[in-house]
């Protein structure tokens, strides 16, 4: 069976009551839900990292 490269994987996520309530906040700054956001800042530092991964070679 073909696996789709787009689905979305569904993990587990265990956070602070602080941590939670900061990034709901964030969240809401930016119309996104507190899944979007998450999913954003990762993908975001995904990028990052890549970058710096490139200028260090």
């Amino acid at each position: 069976m073909e696996e789709n490269k787009n689905a979305k994987k569904q993990i587990p996520l265990r956070i602070s009551a602080q941590l939670y309530d900061e990034l709901s906040r964030w969240a809401d700054d930016e119309y996104r839900s507190i899944n979007g956001q998450i999913e954003y800042l990762l993908h975001e530092c995904v990028k990052t990292r890549r970058k710096k991964n490139i200028s260090d070679e």
